[in-house]
């Protein structure tokens, strides 16, 4: 494939160096400061017009979105030294939160997302880390236990027949945390960044998510009436 995990981004040694750092010293925050555990990711760049994986698999599904085979997991506590070390045996590596440990996710479009941010803060609800990818998607934080309870969720509030884009994130799965690269598109970033109080006590989802389906929903709608072309607003 032509390039390693230390080598995917062609950039001068002294800003390889730069992005290191700030990943380790993320790491370090996110293990160390807020109780997450943290796992070495792929990277991902555009060649010949097409996104190619630092995991070396030909075709890869999930192209820099992914953890690293031969990358070890660092648990929650661990020290900036010891996050440094870790990343410097995995130069390069994005930095990837198992999901289903401390926190589940609430994936939604980001601009409904935004809008039951500003919803749930009036009504004064608590809230959890939020994320961005650059795919347009927002990351809700919520309690684990999330995803297998998504479904009756949805039923007990009447929801489960409502076109939501919507979808839960849980044990197995992984999200790329702020500043990584998500899959060569671009940085992952914080709408609604960790606290020592929300970090480790993210809310249950039943409080979110009668808002984050009502915006999901009434997205769903407003974009099967706009005419063809047209941005949905």
């Amino acid at each position: 494939m032509g390039f390693t995990i230390g080598g995917i981004l062609d950039l001068r040694s002294g800003s390889r160096r730069r992005v290191r750092s700030a990943e380790g010293t993320a790491v370090a925050e996110y293990t160390g400061l807020w109780g997450w555990d943290v796992v070495p990711g792929a990277r991902a760049v555009r060649a010949g017009g097409r996104t190619e994986c630092s995991c070396g698999v030909p075709d890869c599904p999930s192209p820099g979105a992914h953890p690293l085979s031969f990358g070890r997991e660092l648990a929650a506590g661990a020290t900036l030294e010891k996050a440094l070390a870790a990343w410097a045996e995995t130069p390069g590596a994005a930095v990837l939160l198992p999901v289903g440990h401390t926190f589940d996710i609430l994936d939604v479009p980001e601009d409904a997302g935004r809008g039951a941010l500003v919803r749930l803060e009036r009504m004064g609800l608590p809230l959890g880390p939020v994320a961005a990818a650059p795919t347009g998607r927002a990351l809700f934080f919520v309690a684990p236990g999330a995803a297998a309870a998504l479904p009756d969720l949805l039923y007990r509030m009447g929801w489960d027949d409502a076109d939501l884009d919507l979808r839960p994130l849980g044990p197995g799965d992984h999200i790329t945390a702020p500043p990584s690269d998500f899959g060569g598109l671009g940085p992952m970033r914080w709408l609604r960044p960790p606290t020592l109080d929300t970090a480790g006590r993210p809310p249950q989802a039943r409080l979110l998510l009668g808002a984050l389906a009502y915006v999901c929903n009434r997205a769903a709608g407003r974009a099967a009436v706009a005419p063809a072309g047209l941005p949905v607003r």
